[in-house]
């Protein structure tokens, strides 16, 4: 059997209608949702299918839905009889999602950290402050040297390393837009404004990071039992007050994504699951490493061939 990794989306992945078609033929993924409802006294499960009440979007809802999807697809794999991967990452919101999978932290306590997470993030910023762009075509020097020029006064830095050319960033939203027009001129060859209610990983999201830090407090983590690739320094982590710590940097400091799955691959890995709704990492992961192939999870097909590939 080959070593391979398991990696876990964040937020952008989710989409109404998600994992319904696993669940129609496999009860633990209904059931994963009814776990999750009864924490927050919320239909999960409505609202990832239809989202009658619009929320789904909102930040403190997406965050546990899209865990719950997650750890849904987690429970199922194993189930199967789908291996143990080696080592596990997750995009920002999805280092909840691996920690999870892991034996960190709880499930329930997850969901309940995370609509919290996603309230703490929503409350920092006032709407409409806040703005995150995806810039294409520019080298990584030169994105920090347009968010120093834009910022004049106010926050907009690197957010997301994504892929080699990929970076999102986040801050104010009149730096934002400054830094826009500024890679624009600079010849990126795609600025797009991301349809975000939260500026994360930048600065504006250092109070509610220290709220974060208190509710970390009161949550007992155990040490992982399959190897964590944490955001905020792509590095492996085991201790559970150490990934606290970096739990709680991750939502002021840019997602090392890139420098994690390259990390993944010098381990000696070249297969990689996708965890969660969509391909969305699979997309990221070819362009990061040519060599390390990808596989999605999310549909029945999709899941049984992402075991096969995995298990020879």
């Amino acid at each position: 059997m080959q070593k391979f990794a398991l990696v876990f989306p964040g937020q952008g992945s989710q989409k109404l209608g998600m994992l319904n078609a696993l669940a129609a033929e496999f009860p633990v993924v209904r059931e994963t949702f009814r776990q999750a409802s009864a924490v927050l006294n919320q239909d999960m499960w409505e609202i990832a299918q239809y989202d009658g009440s619009n929320t789904l979007d909102q930040t403190q809802i997406t965050q546990p839905i899209l865990m719950t999807a997650s750890v849904a697809i987690w429970r199922l794999w194993q189930q199967q009889g789908g291996p143990l991967p080696s080592i596990m990452a997750g995009h920002s919101l999805g280092e909840y999602s691996a920690l999870v999978c892991a034996g960190v932290l709880g499930f329930a306590d997850a969901v309940k950290l995370l609509h919290y997470r996603g309230q703490l993030m929503q409350s920092a910023v006032a709407p409409g402050l806040g703005k995150m762009a995806a810039i294409v075509g520019l080298e990584t020097y030169q994105l920090q040297e347009i968010c120093e020029q834009a910022a004049a006064g106010q926050i907009v830095s690197a957010a997301n390393f994504n892929c080699p050319g990929q970076t999102v960033i986040a801050g104010d939203k009149d730096a934002v837009e400054r830094a826009m027009l500024l890679c624009k001129k600079a010849g990126a060859r795609r600025v797009l404004p991301l349809n975000v209610s939260v500026p994360a990983h930048c600065a504006l999201m250092q109070p509610a990071a220290n709220k974060l830090a208190l509710e970390l407090e009161q949550i007992k983590f155990q040490p992982a039992a399959i190897a964590v690739v944490q955001n905020v320094d792509a590095e492996i982590c085991k201790a559970p007050e150490l990934i606290k710590e970096n739990l709680i940097k991750q939502l002021y400091s840019p997602v090392l994504w890139t420098d994690s799955m390259q990390l993944i691959y010098k381990a000696g890995i070249n297969k990689v699951v996708e965890c969660g709704p969509g391909k969305v990492l699979c997309g990221l992961i070819k362009r990061i490493e040519p060599a390390l192939l990808c596989f999605a999870s999310d549909e029945p097909q999709s899941c049984d061939s992402a075991i096969a590939e995995v298990s020879t």
